[in-house]
This record gives C-alpha cells, sequence and structure tokens, in this order.
C-alpha cells in the first residue's frame, strides 16, 4: 500500500495535519496505537489548554471549532503574576482592540473535535491498533512497517485497515511524526532531543470556589511550591499544582475533605471555600526540545518536535504553528506538481518553526528554572524582574503579544519595545 505521506501518531497536532491536507488530493495514512473508538471519546484527563487568538482563528477556519460545544469554551481575558508572598502582581491585559488574551477548552474536547472534523476526509486511511515497527528510508520514500498493538481490536469503517496478527508494510513519499515529546518514530529516525526534567510533578483538578476569578488567569510562584488558576465558569476553576514528587504523594493520599482545606490554604484563601469539582490527575514536568526538525523524506511536528514546559501555555499553539508551516510546504508542492518531501521544503519548514520556537521554549525553561528556585539569590532576581515587568509597560505589552494575537513569535516585539 503506498500513499504521498504517512503520519504517525493521531493526536490533536497529527489530526490537525490530516485535517490541514484535506482536499489536496493527496493519499494520507494516519498511523495511531489507540482504536478508532478511544479516538472519537477520549475520556476527561484533567488538562485545560490554553488557545491564544491566533490558535482560535485557526480552529475556525479549519472547521475543527464547529465541534466544540460553545458552553466548553471558556474566555480568558486577564492574567496575573505573583511572586512569592509579594501582594503587587504583574498584571497582563489583552492588546489593543481585544476583548481577551484567548481561551480556555478541555484537552479532551479538542481531541474529540480535530477526531470530528477528519471524518469521511477523502484520501485519508486509518491504521489503528498499529504502532511503527522497522523504518526504511530511500531516496524517494519510507517502507514503514505496522506492527498490531496487543489488546487492540480493529475498528470498523471504510477508511479504516484493520490492524492484522502479521506486521503490515506501508510505503509514504513523506513521514510525519506526531506522536508526542517521547516520540519512538523521531528515534528510530535517527533524531535526538534535548530533554529537560524540571523534578516535578504537576497536578490538576477542577475545583468549585466561592469568590469570582472575573476570567483572570492566575501564575502564582511561591515559596516551594507553583500554584496557577486556570478561569473556567464564573465559579469554576482548574487549580494547577507543582510539587516535589513524594510531597505530591501526601496530597494525593488525602481525603476529599482535607484535600480540599489544603487546595484552599494553598490559594491563601483568595477565591474562600474550595470544593473538588473533577477527578485529579498529575503529570511529570518535562520539556523536549528536538535536535533537528526534519530529516530526508521525514518531518516533525507537535510535541515530537517541541515538548513545552506548561508555565508559558504555548504547548498547543506551538502545535498548530508547525502544522500550518509544513502543510502549507506540502501543498505548495502538490499544485505545483512537485515532490512534496523535497528537501528545500523541508528546511523552509525547520529554519522557520525553529525561529518561532526556540527563543520562546529557551525563555521558558528560564522562567521555569528560575521562579521554582527558593534559594536567596534567585528569589531576589524574581522580585527585581517582576517588579520590571510591572513598571514597563512595553514588556507587559511583549507578554501579552506572545500570550495572545502573536503567540508564538518574538519577532516584531523589539520595534514595538523602542
Amino acid at each position: 500500500m503506498t500513499f504521498d505521506l504517512a503520519i504517525i501518531g493521531a493526536g490533536p497536532s497529527g489530526l490537525s495535519m490530516a485535517r490541514a491536507l484535506a482536499d489536496s488530493g493527496l493519499r494520507i495514512a494516519l498511523v495511531e496505537q489507540q482504536i478508532a473508538a478511544a479516538l472519537a471519546d477520549p475520556p476527561f484527563d484533567g488538562r485545560e489548554i490554553a488557545l491564544s487568538l491566533r490558535t482560535l482563528r485557526a480552529l475556525r477556519e479549519s472547521g475543527v471549532f464547529d465541534h466544540i460545544p460553545p458552553d466548553q469554551v471558556f474566555p480568558l481575558e486577564q492574567a496575573v503574576v505573583f511572586n512569592g508572598d509579594d501582594p503587587r502582581p504583574m498584571r497582563v491585559s489583552p492588546l489593543r482592540g481585544k476583548t481577551q488574551l484567548g481561551a480556555l477548552v478541555p484537552n479532551h474536547h479538542i481531541r474529540r473535535a480535530v477526531w470530528a472534523a477528519v471524518q469521511g476526509q477523502r484520501g485519508l486511511t486509518l491504521f489503528d491498533g498499529n504502532r511503527v515497527g522497522a523504518l526504511h528510508p530511500d531516496a524517494s520514500g519510507v517502507d514503514i512497517e505496522l506492527l498490531p498493538v496487543a489488546n487492540a481490536a480493529p475498528s470498523p469503517g471504510e477508511t479504516t485497515a484493520a490492524a492484522s496478527p502479521a506486521p503490515l508494510s506501508i510505503r509514504a513519499r513523506l513521514l510525519i511524526a506526531a506522536d508526542s515529546r517521547f516520540s519512538e518514530t523521531r528515534r528510530k529516525m535517527g533524531i535526538g532531543a534535548d530533554t529537560h526534567d524540571f523534578g516535578k510533578v504537576m497536578l490538576v483538578c477542577r475545583m468549585q470556589h466561592e469568590q469570582p476569578h472575573h476570567h483572570t488567569a492566575w501564575e502564582w510562584f511561591g515559596f516551594g511550591q507553583t500554584v496557577a488558576l486556570l478561569p473556567l465558569s464564573e465559579h469554576l476553576s482548574s487549580v494547577v499544582l507543582t510539587l516535589p514528587q513524594h510531597e505530591m504523594d501526601a496530597l494525593l493520599a488525602l481525603g476529599d475533605a482535607d484535600f480540599e482545606r489544603d487546595i484552599a490554604r494553598r490559594y491563601q484563601g483568595r477565591l474562600g471555600e474550595m470544593k473538588r469539582a473533577g477527578s485529579r490527575h498529575t503529570y511529570a514536568l518535562v520539556g523536549v526540545y528536538a535536535q533537528r526538525f526534519v530529516a530526508p523524506r521525514f518531518a516533525l511536528i507537535g510535541d515530537a518536535a517541541v515538548g513545552m514546559h506548561p508555565v508559558t501555555a504555548h504547548g498547543f499553539n506551538f502545535g498548530l504553528h508547525g502544522v500550518e508551516l509544513l502543510s502549507r510546504e506540502i501543498l505548495a508542492a502538490a499544485r505545483a506538481g512537485g515532490d512534496i518531501a523535497a528537501p528545500e521544503r523541508l528546511r523552509r519548514y525547520e529554519a522557520a518553526h525553529r525561529r518561532a520556537t526556540l527563543p520562546l521554549y529557551l525563555a521558558t525553561q528560564a522562567i521555569a528554572t528560575l521562579y521554582t528556585d527558593d534559594r536567596s539569590p534567585a528569589r531576589l532576581v524574581r522580585q527585581l524582574v517582576l517588579g520590571a515587568s510591572s513598571r514597563f509597560g512595553p514588556l507587559r505589552l511583549a507578554i501579552a503579544t506572545a500570550l495572545s494575537e502573536e503567540g508564538l513569535s518574538l519577532r516584531g516585539l523589539l520595534p514595538r519595545m523602542a
């Protein structure tokens, strides 16, 4: 079976790439370890995704936004950043002419919406319940061995190729990896990644609270912990708490009443009484940046290229940016009757995506490192940085721009600041 391109990973980035190439006439193979039923109805995982205005616009243009329930899109109008016990936070407001920085949407609704958007798409074949085995690239394409995942039942559907007991081989002119920040496909193609383990665990849990949040996100760099608040409906938020593993284990062992009191204490009672309104979920904090985004007949997108620390909320926004850049090159080549994996096109994608992501990736690493360091010198620097940010309007403008309309790049900010 021969395809124009194969996408490994049917998460939001992989599915968004497939959607971006709809009506192109290209034959696309989509390979995913989960079965189709799991992709169609992903479970709630506690994560609320901050979408920039640019990302929201892209989701509307692709038709994905039509599949997200309106009552699951929560406006993000302001952001405040606290440092320790300093009562004077840095405040970030929307750009002039805008009413919000972006919006929050539950991750499982995004996954469900992108899946719904590609249903019935011509030229798209799903190989669910399969993982990638051996890869054999050559000058004209890549031979891809697919191995059935144990206990993954095949799913019905005209555009679905069921997992078989024996390995299956497909061939594609271009192979795209979108299989997480720990991408096996990236490793099989010989591309390394710079990985930073922050040594912390992040808890996410929805909580009801007495006081309203006014659609304001909080980032609170306390001493010994980092606390965030993602505003949903007026008295409902997703609390985000970062702790060392042993402290997180003790918190998770608490019953509901003690857990609720502990969370309210960590927020210093600013939201009044707090009650758990959802399940608790934890995630290890690891940042990943691939050493290369492309190789002959191969490209990385999504977290396989850039896996961000969530402190600046750029993960999915970066993923869609990579999809936009790479799909633009592929579509241009297809319209011209050229090679969709031409080296110059892949290099152009890599250069553009690296320019957009590397400065913010490094800045995020620095922020996350500085603001989780509780030693006295770091505390002083934190206070100076936030104090300067609060007084220096252009820096707040730069942050608002990164959070909202531009959402992806530091380009253009220096002239504005000047």
